[in-house]
């Protein structure tokens, strides 16, 4: 038989076990897979966008058709980060030790790289197209900058701190 001293402690248990529920976040597992969902896409795009960089450097166009077509990849690329940081940021906080340190690391990786590709595309934009050639120095300067902005941006996720999101990624089959 409830009393009236009983259904209070009982409203404090259900709000305590409701409450700790809301505060944990994803499985590794889950974790690690919404976050892969997220990176294959982009990672596709990234590639697409990066081969015809190299074709646009190589090709016979025109600088003002290389800094349009250029404009536009970085752009892409661009908003591809965008959206990846935004979907990495949505996958939540993972339920290990330091979870919210390995999330925040993710999506300030995938802002950095957003950032780069941004620098990129308003660096070209303020390129002129005449002369030509130095037109092509200053493009082959950009996209140098855009490299090391990149690399310095990777996160490689080999070197987590959390055993179970290690084994989370090897194991998921959306990070294979």
């Amino acid at each position: 038989m409830r009393t009236a001293r009983t259904i209070p402690l009982l409203i404090v248990c259900s709000l305590v076990v409701t409450l700790g529920a809301c505060s944990s976040g994803p499985a590794p597992r889950a974790w690690a897979a919404s976050v892969c969902k997220v990176l294959a896409p982009w990672r596709t795009e990234i590639g697409t966008l990066t081969t015809r960089t190299q074709q646009q450097m190589t090709a016979a166009t025109t600088p003002a058709q290389a800094k349009e077509n250029l404009m536009r990849l970085f752009g892409g690329a661009e908003s591809a980060s965008e959206k990846a940081r935004a979907g990495v940021q949505g996958a939540g906080v993972p339920d290990v030790d330091e979870g919210k340190k390995v999330a925040e690391s993710f999506t300030a990786s995938l802002s950095a790289m957003r950032d780069a590709y941004g620098r990129a595309r308003t660096g070209i934009e303020a390129l002129t197209t005449s002369p030509s050639k130095d037109f092509y120095t200053r493009v082959g300067t950009v996209v140098e900058t855009l490299n090391t902005e990149y690399k310095a941006s990777e996160l490689d996720t080999s070197n987590l701190s959390s055993v179970e999101l290690k084994q989370a990624f090897d194991e998921a089959p959306e990070c294979r």
